[in-house]
C-alpha cells in the first residue's frame, strides 16, 4: 500500500528552519518595496504642489486615493490568479505592474496623468498583498503562523518609512522624480529574483496543481531525511477543497458573520490609517512643523514595533490582542493634532498612532490568511483587502474635503473617533464569533477543528 504524507502535518510538526526564514526574508523585501510605493505620493505632495502650481491641497486627494482604489481591484484579481495558477506567478506579475507603472510616474505632467498611473500601480500593489500572506501562511507551522506573517509584513512598514528620508535628502537635489525612479526599478529586480529563487506554495501544489514531482522536490528541500517512494501520495487531510472559486464560499462553513465583520474591521482601520498616512507630511508642512517629511518614518517605525509586539500574543490568544489595539488606537490616533505645540511630543504621539493602527493591520492580515482554507486563501485575503480599500481610498478623500473646510489641526483628526469606535465594537464581536466557531482563541484553531472533523 502506498505511503501517504499529510503535508499539513508535515509542515506543522517541523521546527522552523533556514527554508522558512528564506521565504520570510525574501517576502519581507518584496513587500518592502510595496510599502515604499504606497508612501511615495504622500511625500511627493509638497513638491508637486510647487512644481505644478496646485492651489488647493485637496486637489491631491484624487492622486492619493487612486492607488488605493487600484488596490481594491488588484486584490481580488490577483487573489484569484494566486489560487488558480499559484502564488509565485501572481507575486511576480504584481512586481512587474508595480515597477513598470511607478517608473512611468516619473513622466507624469499633471494631476490627471498622475492619478491614472497611480491607479494602475495600485492594482499591482493590491495583487501583491494576499499572495505573499498566503505563501507565508502555507509554509509556517500553525503554532507560529501569525508570527511569521507579521514578521514578513513588517517589510511594508520599513518600506513605508523610506520615502521620508528620500524626500528629505534626495528630492531637493534630484527632484520629486527620484522617488518614483527608486520605486520603479527595485520591484522589477526583486520580482525577477522571486521567479528564480522563491518556492511555490507546497499546499497549493497539492490542492490545485497536482504536480507530484515538484511537491516531492520541495519536501526533500525542507527535510532531506524524509523517505519518499515512487508511489508516495501527498494530501492535505481535514481541509475542504474548492475546485472553483465563488465569492459565496467566503460566507460558508460558519463564516457567514465572521467574514463581513472582518471586512468591517479592515475598512475602519484602513480608513483611519490612510487618513493619517496620506496627509500627515502635507498638513505638518503647512503648519510649519520641522522635519514634517520624517513624520511618516516615525509613524512606520511605530507600526513595525506594534506588529512585532502583537505577533506572539495573536498566535496564542487570537483576536483579543486586536481588540486591545483597537481600544488603544481610539485613545491615541484622534488626538495627533493636539500635540503639535511640541515637536518631541508630536513625534511620540505619531509613533503611538503608528504602533496601534499598523499593529492592528498586521493582526487583521494574519486573520484573513488563517480563517480560510488553502484552496481559497488568496481569494479570502484578497477580498478582505479589496473591501478594506473602500476605507483606505475614502480616507484621503475625506481628509481633502475636511482640509478645504479649513479646520484647525486639532479638530481635523478628531474625525477618526468615528471609524475607530465602529472598528472597536466590530472587533469584539468578531473575536467572540471566532471563539465560538473554532472552539478556541488561537488563529490556528481552524486546522485543529477541521482535522478533528475528519
Amino acid at each position: 500500500m502506498a505511503e501517504t504524507i499529510d503535508v499539513t502535518r508535515f509542515i506543522d510538526d517541523r521546527r522552523l528552519s533556514g527554508f522558512n526564514w528564506k521565504i520570510v526574508i525574501f517576502c519581507f523585501f518584496i513587500i518592502l518595496f510595496d510599502g515604499y510605493d504606497i508612501g511615495t505620493v504622500g511625500v511627493a505632495g509638497p513638491s508637486l504642489i510647487k512644481a505644478w502650481g496646485i492651489q488647493s491641497m485637496a486637489a491631491l486627494s484624487g492622486a492619493f486615493s487612486a492607488g488605493l482604489f487600484g488596490i481594491l481591484f488588484g486584490s481580488p484579481i490577483f487573489g484569484w490568479i494566486g489560487d488558480r495558477y499559484g502564488r509565485i506567478p501572481a507575486i511576480v506579475a504584481s512586481c512587474m505592474v508595480i515597477g513598470i507603472f511607478t517608473f512611468a510616474t516619473m513622466w507624469a505632467y499633471d494631476l490627471t496623468s498622475l492619478t491614472v498611473l497611480r491607479f494602475v500601480t495600485g492594482i499591482g500593489i493590491g495583487g501583491m498583498l494576499p499572495n505573499v500572506i498566503a505563501l507565508n501562511a502555507e509554509y509556517a507551522p500553525k503554532r507560529m503562523r501569525a508570527t511569521m506573517i507579521i514578521l514578513m509584513f513588517t517589510g511594508i512598514t520599513f518600506g513605508g518609512g523610506m520615502p521620508g528620508p528620500v524626500g528629505q535628502w534626495l528630492v531637493p537635489t534630484y527632484g520629486w522624480q527620484v522617488l518614483f525612479l527608486i520605486g520603479g526599478v527595485l520591484p522589477i529586480v526583486v520580482g525577477l529574483a522571486a521567479w528564480v529563487w522563491l518556492p511555490e506554495s507546497l499546499k497549493h501544489l497539492v490542492v490545485k496543481a497536482g504536480k507530484r514531482d515538484q511537491v516531492a522536490r520541495i519536501v526533500r528541500q525542507m527535510s532531506p531525511t524524509v523517505a519518499i517512494a515512487s508511489d508516495t501520495r501527498f494530501v492535505i487531510a481535514g481541509e475542504r477543497v474548492y475546485q472553483q472559486f465563488s465569492p459565496d464560499q467566503l460566507f460558508k462553513d460558519g463564516l457567514q458573520w465572521i467574514t463581513p465583520l472582518l471586512w468591517l474591521c479592515f475598512i475602519c482601520n484602513l480608513m483611519s490609517f490612510y487618513f493619517l498616512n496620506s496627509w500627515l507630511p502635507t498638513v505638518l508642512a503647512a503648519a510649519h512643523i520641522p522635519s514634517a517629511a520624517l513624520s511618516l518614518t516615525v509613524f512606520q517605525i511605530g507600526g513595525t514595533l506594534g506588529g512585532l509586539v502583537l505577533s506572539r500574543p495573536i498566535d496564542k490568544f487570537g483576536l483579543m490582542p486586536v481588540c486591545g489595539l483597537f481600544v488603544l488606537s481610539l485613545i491615541v490616533a484622534p488626538f495627533v493634532g493636539y500635540a503639535i505645540g511640541d515637536t518631541t511630543i508630536l513625534m511620540g504621539v505619531i509613533f503611538l498612532a503608528g504602533f496601534t493602527l499598523l499593529g492592528l493591520q498586521f493582526g487583521l492580515n494574519a486573520t484573513s490568511a488563517m480563517i480560510y482554507p488553502t484552496s481559497i486563501r488568496s481569494n479570502g485575503s484578497g477580498w478582505a483587502f479589496a473591501v478594506g480599500r473602500v476605507g483606505s481610498a475614502t480616507g484621503p478623500i475625506f481628509g481633502g474635503i475636511l482640509l478645504d473646510m479649513h479646520p484647525t489641526v486639532q479638530h481635523l483628526y478628531l474625525v477618526l473617533l468615528i471609524p475607530l469606535a465602529i472598528g472597536t465594537v466590530a472587533s469584539f464581536v468578531l473575536a467572540r464569533l471566532y471563539f465560538v466557531r473554532f472552539q478556541g482563541m488561537g488563529l490556528g484553531r481552524r486546522d485543529a477543528i477541521d482535522a478533528a472533523a475528519h
